[in-house]
């Protein structure tokens, strides 16, 4: 399903001398530079009813017109998956993601992920990047995500994530007795040798930084609130387990629980057994891309964390 945009502007006397993508960019911000740039090489961003080069200079006074079809993204299939909508209008939806549900199709997962659902539930999806998905989060991590309905929306929300203004707070039960809060400053890249997973580097890594507070120390493990400056690749599992509190059944960047012979059987099995990282979103905040008012979410713990954090609270009872 494709959709036919039309615009156009008359370039303004202090755009002279300024490439055609940079005052396309200005005067139509709901695309981006790189989708305005194609349109140009395609004819279908024109000057004077000219094609011409995406580095064309302006002298001001002309008219730019924009007539376009926006086409599928990717060959992506819908599929009637049921997503929980926390929020919704005409320029974003708020998704709280059950864990188990992957988010991109990608190797080993091209049906039933995020995208899949999002298809299918409204089909225009189709035309915005990567089916309006600007931030992920991992497959058996649960919470808030925020998903783009429109380019302008799309445009919007990636430059508020680049620009560190979007919030996301999370909640996580952490290996450990913790002492107190603090953060985590540390640049994170591919692993050196197990090319799957990330690590902290000490050289050639991009900038992580994540801020943690303890909400309860219990018996050996710890309820944390996390808020991240910066969004890397498992960036929370790779942090906690760098300062060596991994996440409580981080398959990957955790270990197994310990001293479970000192607990009651009904939670050791609970720990032993947890399925997954336990690591929710349960905050997020940010500016809304067309009325500008700051808008937050917040999402309940699901039920395997809340009755994993009620069996630690009342161990011993």
């Amino acid at each position: 399903m494709s959709e036919t945009i039309e615009h156009s502007a008359t370039v303004p006397a202090d755009m002279h001398g300024l490439r055609l993508d940079q005052a396309a960019t200005a005067l139509f911000p709901d695309y981006s530079r790189a989708r305005l740039q194609s349109w140009v090489k395609d004819g279908q961003l024109t000057v004077d009813g000219a094609q011409v080069r995406p580095r064309h200079k302006l002298l001001g006074g002309e008219r730019i017109t924009l007539l376009a079809e926006l086409t599928p993204e990717g060959e992506w299939r819908p599929e009637a998956i049921d997503i929980d909508i926390v929020y919704e209008d005409d320029s974003l939806m708020v998704i709280n993601k059950a864990a188990g549900m992957v988010v991109h199709p990608a190797a080993g997962n091209y049906t039933g992920t995020l995208v899949n659902a999002l298809l299918h539930y409204h089909p225009a999806q189709e035309n915005i990047p990567r089916a309006g998905i600007v931030h992920r989060l991992d497959k058996d991590t649960s919470g808030l995500m925020v998903v783009a309905k429109t380019l302008g929306a799309h445009a919007s929300l990636v430059a508020q994530l680049q620009a560190r203004t979007v919030s996301r707070e999370y909640e996580a039960v952490a290996c450990g007795d913790m002492t107190g809060g603090g953060k985590v400053d540390a640049p994170i890249n591919r692993h050196p040798r197990l090319r799957k997973q990330m690590a902290v580097v000490s050289h050639g890594g991009k900038e992580a930084v994540t801020h943690y507070r303890l909400l309860a120390r219990l018996g050996g493990y710890t309820h944390l609130r996390l808020k991240l400056e910066t969004g890397r690749t498992h960036q929370i599992r790779v942090h906690m387990a760098h300062i060596r509190h991994p996440l409580l059944g981080d398959p990957v960047y955790g270990k197994r629980p310990s001293k479970l012979h000192t607990l009651a059987p009904e939670l050791a099995a609970m720990l032993r057994d947890f399925p997954r990282q336990a690591l929710h979103a349960a905050q997020l905040g940010l500016e809304h891309p067309v009325s500008g008012e700051y808008l937050q979410w917040q999402a309940p713990l699901p039920e395997d964390m809340a009755q994993l954090l009620h069996g630690l609270h009342h161990q011993g009872d």
